[in-house]
């Protein structure tokens, strides 16, 4: 795992993480209201509405969510209004670290770009979630947005 700081869009990656929660509204679409779910929203219209028929039909997962660019879900969190879990976080990182190694390997030195898991809106510290995420290797690039 690599530590980069800046806007995790503009991180140059084949794929994008975003950070998310398990609540979806009577209109199917995943909650995505804050934080880097809600830039992805902005960016990629629909992917909330793709994002709740996934969550709805298959279960609370890491899934792939847009595929240009490749954005995949990361659940931290069981609902919005809820501090992030670092027993969910553990299960998304090896389900995204599987998403990646055999969905997505056909690239070689692949790329992937996600932000400090649970540390904006899911109110964790980074110092306590980073033994978690140490064991990705170098394809995983941690983007912390934060002036340093």
């Amino acid at each position: 795992m690599i530590e980069a700081h800046g806007d995790l869009w503009e991180y140059p990656a084949d794929a994008y993480v975003i950070t998310t929660n398990g609540a979806v509204r009577k209109d199917g679409a995943a909650v995505m209201g804050r934080g880097v779910a809600l830039q992805a929203k902005q960016k990629f219209p629909g992917i909330d509405r793709e994002l709740g028929r996934l969550l709805s039909n298959y279960g609370f997962n890491c899934w792939i969510v847009n595929k240009d660019p490749i954005v995949i879900s990361f659940p931290v969190k069981f609902h919005w209004n809820e501090k992030a879990d670092p027993l969910l976080i553990m299960k998304s990182l090896y389900e995204l670290w599987d998403i990646v190694t055999n969905m997505l390997a056909r690239k070689e030195n692949m790329v992937v770009a996600m932000p400090r898991p649970g540390c904006g809106n899911g109110q964790l510290k980074w110092e306590d979630i980073k033994p978690l995420v140490s064991f990705l290797d170098d394809r995983f690039v941690v983007v912390n947005n934060e002036l340093a």
